[in-house]
Order: structure tokens, then sequence, then C-alpha cells
């Protein structure tokens, strides 16, 4: 009674309350779905965490030992199915044996003798449509599985689907042959209408299955253990080991990368591992000469600095010292004093800017529109333009022509531009020139875009300077320059939403600017 009365108050219960009182101890569905969650993570960690070595090894040995897999299920499969065969060969001639026995009636001894060789139970044929019992069982048996190996022409899907079955009757063989009495019926001569079965136990052939199969799976063991690590080896000695080299390469020449010793010598090889070597080369060598030229910009920037404030000073001087020229009543004075004055001015203005090169980003240019005669008149008298009998100068603008521009940028472009081809005539005058150089400029208009080309009868611009033309430091034409004058002046048109470019001549060197009015510009 009080036990009826407890198990009623327990059914009465509150839900909670039973789940708190008998359920407490069995896991929610969530619960396992988060820790079979934190079992893969784990997993996937453990495997991220692995060396590229191990796992090569880890997937090697398990692709094998799957490739053994798929070779052992129908090699079993087909060991069943010639066992079966050999014993239904050996019914066969058990009954060929009775059958000659005269009368037909076989002897008890003589029949179990026949059963006993053959290893069978019970023996039937079937022949010129007549099926009768050759060889009898001792005892009433029960039939738990029916088997015919009798051949069948079934396609290629059917051979598929029947080479499935009998890997499934091998299973069930290692899953039940140790209760089971199977019926299994085979063919007899050439009539396929004739057969013969056999009624056996399967504790037998279960038996020597196992045995097979330990032995196949010891094989396969050796085997896969043999080719996982020919395979490992193969694969580390082609793939594994110069993918550490590169790895290890890699982190070295991170830690310095100015040195030239850390970058990777290329081993030779053609296939892909050898092309990412050769471009991981070529990558570091282009690191380093870019590390180099930090540093060397940045000891450039250091000098700059020191020397900026003295120069300013002494260029201060010079300052006042030409503004008491315009106190001097002679014409030629009067002529030139403005402008040394102007060019003093801008000669400071450069000192002051000659740090902000390479900032991340310039100031936006003052434009204007002005005349641009003037201001290219302007830079030739700055550069003595022309020297007779040395460097001819010609002028092709016309008066009328406006340009818009911040005028210090677009001055300091055309005096690079005419100085540099200034520079490269001097240079053919001191190896013995003959005729004279030549520097012209022309200049028209195109709708709202203005081009300006500045020409030279000079030796024209190296191929090797070509490729790094408009870069800094890496562009220089001459012995002793720095390769600064044409990078500020592609810098300081661009900002203007122009172009600066090199023109293909047959003699000399050529360089177009089309400079875009404000209206235009996008």
């Amino acid at each position: 009674m009080a036990c009826r009365e407890a198990g009623n108050a327990m059914n009465e219960a509150p839900l909670d309350q039973r789940t708190k009182n008998g359920f407490v101890g069995q896991p929610s569905v969530g619960e396992r779905a988060r820790s079979v969650s934190r079992m893969l993570d784990a997993s996937r960690r453990g495997w991220l965490s692995l060396g590229l070595p191990a796992k090569l090894l880890l997937l090697t040995s398990g692709f094998v030992m799957l490739a053994e897999v798929l070779i052992f299920v129908p090699s079993v499969a087909n060991y069943r199915i010639a066992w079966l065969s050999d014993r239904l060969t050996a019914a066969q001639v058990a009954s060929l044996a009775a059958e000659a026995v005269p009368g037909g009636d076989v002897p008890p001894k003589v029949r179990a003798e026949l059963l006993r060789t053959a290893q069978v139970k019970a023996v039937a044929v079937r022949r010129d449509g007549r099926r009768r019992v050759v060889l009898p069982a001792d005892e009433p048996m029960a039939i738990d599985a029916h088997y015919d190996l009798r051949p069948r022409d079934e396609g290629f899907l059917g051979g598929i689907s029947l080479r499935l079955a009998l890997i499934g009757d091998a299973f069930a063989t290692f899953i039940y042959g140790d209760t089971r009495t199977i019926r299994v019926i085979g063919p007899v001569g050439d009539n396929p209408e004739d057969f013969i079965e056999i009624v056996i136990p399967e504790v037998p052939l279960k038996k020597v299955m196992v045995r097979y199969g330990l032995n196949i799976l010891g094989l396969s063991i050796m085997i896969s253990l043999i080719t996982a690590a020919l395979v490992y080896l193969a694969l580390s000695y082609l793939l594994v080991q110069p993918m550490m080299r590169i790895t290890r390469n890699m982190v070295r020449f991170s830690q310095n990368p100015e040195d030239p010793e850390r970058i990777i010598a290329p081993s030779g090889r053609h296939d892909e591992i050898g092309t990412a070597e050769r471009e991981l080369a070529r990558m570091q060598r282009e690191l380093s000469q870019l590390f180099l030229q930090k540093n060397r910009l940045a000891q450039l920037g250091l000098a700059v600095s020191k020397i900026n404030h003295d120069l300013r000073n002494m260029l201060a001087n010079a300052q006042l010292i030409s503004d008491r020229l315009t106190d001097i009543p002679d014409a030629t004075v009067q002529r030139f004093a403005p402008k040394l004055i102007a060019s003093l001015d801008r000669a400071i203005n450069f000192c002051n800017d000659s740090l902000k090169f390479g900032r991340a980003e310039e100031a936006a240019p003052r434009r204007e529109l002005m005349r641009l005669r003037p201001m290219v008149d302007e830079v030739a008298d700055g550069l003595g333009l022309p020297r007779e009998g040395v460097i001819e100068w010609s002028v092709d603008i016309e008066d009328t022509l406006r340009i818009d521009a911040d005028r210090e940028h677009l001055f300091r472009v055309l005096s690079n531009l005419v100085r540099n081809a200034v520079q490269a005539l001097e240079g053919l005058e001191a190896e013995g020139r003959s005729s004279p150089g030549h520097v012209s400029v022309r200049a028209w208009r195109e709708g709202r875009r203005v081009s300006l080309e500045v020409r030279d009868n000079g030796p024209g611009v190296p191929p090797k300077a070509r490729e790094n033309l408009f870069r800094a430091f890496q562009g220089g034409m001459r012995k002793g320059g720095t390769g600064l004058g044409l990078a500020i002046a592609a810098e300081l048109i661009a900002a203007h939403g122009g172009r600066l470019q090199l023109l293909e001549t047959d003699r000399g060197a050529a360089f177009l600017i089309e400079l875009p009015d404000r209206s235009t510009v996008a």
C-alpha cells in the first residue's frame, strides 16, 4: 500500500518536480548537441595544431587503410563464394558416389561418411526435370537462408547490384553465422535447368572466413604501413620538405629583411615548388631593396633637415644683399635684379618645402589662368638660354596662349625638364660634340586641354632608366643625379589632373605635358 501511494504521489507531482526528483541525471537533447559540438571543436583545434608532416602521415595512413578496406571487403565475399563452391563440388562428387551404389540404397555408414567428407548435412540433385534427395539429413533441420550460386547475366548495373548483395551476404555470415543453417544451390553440367543443392551449418564457413579475414587484415595492415611510409617519404621529399624550407626562410627573412644573405636560393626545380621559390626570391630581393631605399630616404631626410636651417639663413642673407641692388641706377642691374630676387624667393620657398616631398597627401595646387610664354622665357633666362654656339633655344608658343595651373608648380616642372635637357647636352659637349645642341619648347591648346612639349637632340633616355623614370631615386639618367626631378614633376602634374609622359623619338628626348583646365578635371 505504501509503495502504491508513493507511486501515485509521483504520478501526481508536477513535471518540474518529477524532473528534479527522478530525471536529473539524464542530459537533454540540447546538452548532448553542445557536447558533440565541443568534441568537434576540440578535434578541429587538435587537427589545426598539427604540423604539415603529421597531417600528411595521418592522411596517407587513413587513405591507404581505406583503400585496403575497399579491397578487403570484396576479397572476403569472393572467398565465401569460393568456399561454398568447393562444398558444392564435394557434394556433387558425393552424390555421384551415392548414385553408383546398386539399387540407390546407400548404407547409413557410407552416407554419413560421404556427408562428412563433403562437409554438408544433406544433398539433393535435379536432373532431367526430376529432383531427388541423394543424401538425406540425419535429422530434420530448419533452413534460415537460401543462396543461389548459379551464374546469370544481369548486365552492368545488375552485376554491380549482385556484387553488393554478395558483400552483404558475407557480412551476414560474420554476424549470424553461429546459429544459422543455410541452403546453397549450384549448377550441374551444361543444362541450366539442372542444379545441386546442399544444406550446411554456417559455423564452419564463419570460422574459415574469420581466419581468412584476420590473415587478410594482418597483410593489409603491413601493406598499408609500407605503402603509407613510402608515400609519406616520397611526398615529404617532393612537397613537405621544400614547403618547410620555404616557410623557414620566410620566417628567417622576416627577422631581418635588409640582410641579402637571408634571401632564399631557388633549388632549380621546374615544377610549382620551383616557381614558388623563384617568385619568393624575386619578392624578397625587391623587398630588401625597398628597405634599403627606405633607410636611404630616412638618412637623406635627416641630412636635409640638418642643412635646411643653415641653407635658409644663407639664402636670406643673399636676399638682403640683392635688395640693395635695386638702388644701383645701372640699366643692366635694374634689368636682372628683379629676376635675381624672384629666384632667391623661390629658392627660399623650395627650402621650406624640401621636406614635403613624399607626403601621403600633397597640398592642392593654387591654380590661375595665366599666359604661358612669359614663364617659359623666365625659365630660359634662369638657365642662361640660348648659349651661342653651344645650345640653341627655340619657343613655339603663341603669346595669347593661356594655361590653367599653379604658377610655382608649373615653373618647377618646366625648370626640371629644361635643366635635364641642358645637362644632357652639356655632357655631349664635354665629350667633344661638334654641332650645337638644341632645346625646343612648344605648346598648343585643344579645347579645354593644353599640351606642352619639351624636346632636345641629346643622347636620349637609356632603356634602363625608362623602367623607373618617374620613381624617386631610381630614374636618374646621369651620373650623380638623384632621379628626383622627373618624380617631382610627374607628381606636380598629376596634382593638376594632368599627365607627364616620355615620347618615343628617333633621337634625343621629348616629354609631353597634358594639362586640362579645372572645368574638365574629374
